[in-house]
Parts: C-alpha cells; sequence; structure tokens
C-alpha cells in the first residue's frame, strides 16, 4: 500500500508516517499521475485531521482509482497503518 501525505511540505518535514511520500493536496490532482500510474494500486491518504485527506480521496476515485482510503489525521492514520512517525 501506498502512504501518501496530503498535508503542506511544511507540515510534512515536521513530522510524518514513516515511509509516506508527500503530495500536498494543491497538487495532487496535478501529480498523481507521475507517483502513482496504475489506478489499480491501493493508497491511504491522511492529513492533521483527515478533511484534507477525504477531499483528495474523493479526487483520486473520480479520478479512477479504485483502491483508496482516508486514513484520517496523521496519529489515526500511524495507528491504523500500524507504522511509526517519523520526526
Amino acid at each position: 500500500m501506498l502512504v501518501i501525505d496530503v498535508r503542506s511540505e511544511r507540515e510534512f518535514q515536521a513530522t510524518a508516517v514513516q515511509g509516506a511520500i508527500n503530495l500536498p493536496l494543491s497538487q495532487l490532482e496535478h501529480r498523481i499521475r507521475e507517483v502513482v500510474a496504475d489506478e489499480a494500486t491501493p493508497i491511504a491518504l491522511y492529513c492533521a485531521s483527515g478533511a484534507r485527506s477525504g477531499i483528495a480521496c474523493m479526487m483520486l476515485k473520480q479520478m479512477g482509482y479504485a483502491d483508496v482510503r482516508n486514513a484520517g489525521g496523521l496519529y489515526a492514520a500511524a495507528a491504523s497503518l500500524q507504522l511509526e512517525l517519523r520526526r
């Protein structure tokens, strides 16, 4: 599963889920195919609270990505994905 952090680059630099890539919500629509070409790739999205990742989830589904889920906020995502936080 690919884990995408849709927070700003500054937020991502401060702390993130281990192994996540940063693709801010404002860039998601234009850059997602550079990062994930296969629309069947499982993707988990997170942000600070779950709001931005919810929007991102809807956007990706509309673009044809089939296996997308909102992992919620930073701490909830780390817990549900069973991954550590990088500081």
